[in-house]
């Protein structure tokens, strides 16, 4: 396999986009990224396009055709991939694919999703038939604020921790994303307004989950040879990228205070990139709920199983701790729009390992120049951990 790097990202503003349409969102991330690669459209030979609603949340059944076409792409490869909340992830991973095995010199991740066009009942009914239609949603209306209500119960139960904890997650993701331009919720809040604020399932509440955003990322890649003819200054390789999936029905999870899919995904990543949890610099994770950060800071080995709290509750997880996680709002502020995140994620960790966060307020200090994304489909449904290094 052929070493790969990031040679242009770009990103829309993330929020409720009324004012666009799908392939003009697209447009907003595709345009930022081929200027930062200093390419053209006709240059990029694959594309791979994240998208999970296409013609239920919003009206585009084909959204890589209708994409490319405006962004002037008709004629290069097409592929729509679908991994639930790792949509991006999977594109990203399979534009890294076409590259690394020859079959592409330059190809393109590109994350879009319209998530507003309906009401939000409507898209809690969606994303809960996500889980495990049949067993899980039809019979007992599982959606998925309750599954990960689930997980943070358990969490509770075995290690003591506690609501409190849970809303110190969305105090420092609403404080990154208030520095973050193109985040969708940009108010910060207290422990006080998290617990006050309306019980969704318990024990989690409003403050303890993601918005419902639209938005769009586009990550340009290439392979070592393009980057030395291209003479990129600043090319970020792509290190280590791991998977793994976990079982559609939850009753066959051995426990619920973290993920398997998580874990596995992240072994095959710090493997093939030879590092080590360590090692990391700063870290996007997969906070769609409050629990699902402290479960990623262990699943990812940043910590022992059952210390994520103290983790959180100590500022570890902040800028001058022992690992920033989420400097960008994450997905609990910045916005998740389901088949984007992936992408997004690694438009951000671009950023901070080119040292050229626009918000120097949130630019992890760099020492090791390495960074991981871990993203997450369903509730471990599917997951992908990708590493970065400059």
């Amino acid at each position: 396999m052929r070493k790969v790097a990031i040679i242009g990202v770009g990103s829309s503003k993330f929020g409720v986009r009324n004012d666009v349409n799908v392939a003009e969102l697209a447009f907003e991330a595709f345009k930022p990224s081929i200027e930062d690669a200093g390419i053209t459209p006709k240059d990029i030979e694959f594309v791979a396009v994240g998208s999970t609603g296409a013609g239920a949340w919003y009206e585009e059944l084909l959204p890589a055709v209708v994409s490319a076409e405006y962004c002037g792409l008709t004629g290069a490869g097409l592929l729509r991939c679908e991994a639930a909340c790792a949509s991006g992830s999977a594109a990203f991973a399979t534009a890294y694919w076409a590259v690394a095995s020859g079959q592409a010199e330059i190809a393109a991740a590109l994350g879009v999703e319209k998530m507003r066009e309906i009401d939000t009942p409507t898209m809690m009914e969606w994303i809960g038939r996500a889980g495990y239609y049949l067993w899980e949603f039809h019979n007992f209306g599982l959606t998925f604020p309750a599954y990960y209500a689930l997980y943070a119960t358990a969490h509770m139960a075995r290690f003591g921790t506690t609501e409190e904890d849970l809303a110190l997650v969305a105090v420092k993701n609403h404080k990154y994303a208030s520095m973050n331009p193109i985040a969708h919720l940009q108010n910060r809040i207290t422990v006080d307004d998290v617990l006050s604020s309306m019980v969704i399932a318990a024990p989690l509440k409003l403050f303890d989950c993601c918005p419902v955003s639209d938005g769009a990322a586009s990550v340009i890649l290439a392979s070592e040879e393009k980057v030395k003819e291209l003479k990129v200054d600043t090319p970020v390789w792509v290190a280590g990228i791991g998977y793994a999936s976990g079982t559609a029905n939850m009753s066959k999870r051995l426990d619920y205070v973290g993920l398997e899919a998580s874990v596995a995904a992240a072994q095959k990543a710090y493997k093939m990139a030879n590092v080590t949890p360590d090692q990391l610099d700063v870290a996007v994770v997969h906070d769609c709920f409050t629990i699902a950060e402290i479960m990623a800071y262990e699943d990812l080995g940043f910590c022992k199983k059952g210390e994520g709290a103290k983790l959180i509750r100590e500022g570890q997880t902040e800028i001058g701790g022992k690992i920033p996680v989420n400097v960008d709002g994450g997905l609990k502020a910045k916005g998740h729009p389901i088949g984007t995140t992936g992408c997004s994620m690694i438009y951000e960790l671009t950023k901070q390992l080119r040292e050229e966060a626009v918000e120097k307020s949130r630019q992890a200090p760099m020492k090791n120049y390495i960074a991981l994304a871990h993203n997450v489909g369903g509730t471990g449904h599917y997951c992908y951990v990708t590493i970065l290094r400059r």
